[in-house]
């Protein structure tokens, strides 16, 4: 999405050492942002897949060094966490030392794991300043919300969507829906990003919003901004992740004075604004959806 003109713009693949050397080349700081991923339904299927993103950021690494990169930022996942601590929807809020035992996430998350131990060791042994945020559910307009990438709000817009728009009043859940979640807007996201990757603090850290919802509440927010009341069709055998996870965010708090601003509602309603509004262009005569 082009916002300004002076910006760059490559289309490479970062898996491989040669394009991660291009993309460095002449820059004095690298967000490394790229990883292929997507929702519970994509990461439970596409395990090696999303393993292979440790392509990524080793060869970013060390483009990046070589390049003489002044600050490296990797964005890491709330998956890195260790699941026997996530066994409850009324989960304690995750700290980053529950990262460790590791337990993480299956596929995805250790990836992530493991990307966060090559940057610090990156700047032990090299001197490099790399940063980590750990991100818990980014959300918001300019997102994927379709095709089986989108994560849980994108995912509940654009069903409520289609269900008020088509007339069908169902909406699909998968699991019980008392599955529990925090969910931080793009806006404070990027704030709490650009703290952290020119900060002093070079451990990981969280990122995330400490509202917690379950499932349920999640699609009854979009419902009421949309303005319907659905029935609900709970899909027990579908992927569901951990049954809660929530953001400690006391670190972030203590070292950047970093807190989100946006309400979930806040952010939903943004968010279910830009979703419908490309959903009824994907419907448009003549437009591939």
């Amino acid at each position: 999405h082009q916002l300004y003109e002076g910006a760059d713009n490559r289309s490479l693949d970062l898996c491989e050492l040669a394009n991660c050397r291009a993309a460095c080349h002449g820059m004095d700081q690298v967000y490394n942002l790229a990883a292929d991923m997507g929702g519970i339904g994509f990461i439970e299927a596409h395990k090696a897949e999303c393993m292979l993103s440790v392509l990524i950021n080793t060869h970013l690494l060390i483009a990046a060094r070589d390049a003489g990169i002044e600050r490296f930022f990797f964005s890491s996942s709330a998956c890195v966490y260790n699941a026997d601590k996530q066994n409850h929807a009324q989960v304690t809020p995750l700290r980053e030392a529950d990262a460790y035992p590791a337990l993480a996430e299956d596929g995805y998350g250790w990836e992530k794991l493991f990307s966060e131990r090559m940057c610090r060791h990156f700047g032990e042994d090299y001197g490099m300043a790399t940063r980590m945020a750990r991100y818990h559910n980014i959300y918001g307009p300019h997102g994927t919300w379709d095709g089986g990438r989108e994560k849980a709000p994108a995912a509940m817009c654009r069903k409520v969507i289609e269900a008020k728009e088509t007339g069908s009043g169902v909406i699909d859940i998968w699991g019980d829906g008392e599955q529990t979640r925090s969910f931080a807007y793009i806006d404070d996201c990027i704030h709490g990003t650009q703290l952290i990757a020119n900060g002093h603090f070079a451990e990981p850290i969280n990122l995330g919003s400490n509202e917690l919802v379950t499932i349920n509440q999640l699609v009854s927010t979009v419902e009421e901004i949309a303005g319907v009341e659905l029935k609900r069709r709970y899909l027990l055998d579908a992927p569901k992740g951990v049954n809660g996870r929530n953001s400690d965010n006391a670190l972030i708090l203590r070292e950047f004075e970093w807190e989100p601003s946006t309400k979930l509602f806040e952010g939903l309603e943004r968010t279910y604004a830009w979703i419908f509004d490309e959903w009824r262009r994907s419907r448009s005569p003549g437009r591939k959806r």
